[in-house]
């Protein structure tokens, strides 16, 4: 196995770090201070970064991310200035810089080529992280412990880690998996009113109504849909109406059931049990649940708990502690200690090797492969895709 290399000299206090969450409603960033928990400020540029035919492109990011970046700096430097940070006060010297996007993962060859050098040249980073938002959402939900988190949105995915490789589940897209989503929520629920609609069995007319009242009549409906370029929106849109009739429709109760199931089978094939791990206790891990799928409640959330008893017993099922953004500076605070303990990978998380986050005993492999199919023996196979949330 080979190590990462050594970090440049631990950063002393009043030196800043900044997280990075870059996904489909724009680039967010977060000033914090090495010896501080959460940010000092944060600011959001509302465009998302262009993904062309060579992936997310370098130079849209960088556009958005220095101006963004001397800002919240100027404002911590005016904040110190005024006194509110008097002790310890401050350099404008950036230590680490964390960033999670959405594709990183297949996309992200152009930001591993051109970001090290750029943000060295930019802001003296010597500390850099690139990860799949699903990393920095872990990071974000679980911290640097075993565990695993479900992000559920639109569409659905479970990462775990034992803190020696990430395992994967689902994550494809609503075409071929994302199942238990918002997306495949909203498209049952669709599916059990036109067989209504229909006069054919398992149609609601509950949800026949929610769909006249959302969409219009229901021969109407695939013209609406099928030439929209955001499907899978589209669909997820109708998930909150399953939810809102399921106390009163058992059609829609055990559409909730059939994706609390497929929730929680995804999380129990990335979960690692705490026992061996590091940090493990022996009893079940821990699996925290992010995202705006989760929002829905009850109708939801208590099956799953269901679902996950029967399948992790003694898991602890948590929400979510903090979200990407929160993630990214994490990952960025434990770089400039020494003491990143999740699991490089050359997709995942990739650290350049000039910019190296710690000490030989902070990982065990440096670039551990992503498990896609749940298995902890056999069937090993690296994985390139990114989160689909």
């Amino acid at each position: 196995m080979t190590r990462p290399p050594a970090a440049p000299g631990a950063a002393g206090p009043g030196t800043y770090v900044l997280g990075v969450d870059s996904g489909g409603s724009g680039l967010r960033v977060a000033l914090g201070r090495v010896e501080l928990p959460g940010p000092l400020a944060t600011t959001l540029c509302a465009e998302p970064v262009r993904t062309g035919p060579g992936g997310i492109d370098a130079g849209h990011l960088l556009e958005q991310l220095l101006p963004a970046a001397r800002e919240l700096l100027d404002r911590a430097s005016a904040s110190a200035t005024d006194g509110e940070l008097s002790d310890d006060a401050p350099t404008r010297e950036v230590a680490a810089v964390a960033i999670g996007a959405a594709g990183m993962a297949t996309l992200g060859d152009r930001l591993r080529s051109e970001l090290p050098g750029a943000l060295a040249d930019a802001l003296g980073v010597r500390r850099l992280a690139l990860a799949a938002d699903a990393v920095t959402a872990y990071a974000g939900a679980v911290g640097q412990r075993p565990g695993a988190v479900v992000a559920g949105g639109t569409g659905m995915i479970a990462l775990g880690t034992d803190l020696m490789e990430w395992h994967r589940a689902d994550g494809w897209g609503h075409l071929l998996g994302d199942s238990g989503g918002g997306a495949w929520i909203g498209r049952a629920g669709l599916d059990a009113a036109m067989r209504a609609h229909d006069g054919r069995r398992g149609g609601s007319p509950a949800l026949l109504d929610r769909l006249r009242a959302v969409f219009g009549p229901a021969e109407a409906l695939p013209g609406l849909l099928y030439p929209r370029s955001d499907r899978p929106a589209v669909l997820a849109s109708f998930a909150p109406e399953v939810a809102a009739c399921a106390g009163a429709d058992p059609v829609a109760a055990g559409i909730l059931r059939q994706a609390a199931g497929h929730i929680a089978e995804a999380a129990a094939a990335v979960c690692p049990s705490s026992a061996g791990t590091a940090g493990g206790d022996g009893e079940g891990g821990e699996v925290a649940l992010t995202g705006g799928l989760f929002k829905m409640g009850e109708p939801l959330i208590a099956p799953l708990r269901e679902e996950l008893s029967r399948l992790l017993p003694g898991a602890r099922v948590t929400s979510a502690a903090g979200d990407p953004l929160t993630g990214a500076l994490r990952i960025a605070r434990a770089m400039t200690a020494g003491d990143l303990r999740l699991p490089l990978h050359p997709t995942m998380l990739f650290v350049p090797q000039e910019h190296g986050s710690g000490s030989p005993t902070e990982r065990r492999c440096a670039t551990p492969p992503v498990r896609g199919d749940g298995r902890r023996d056999g069937g090993r196979r690296t994985e390139t895709g990114g989160k689909t949330t």
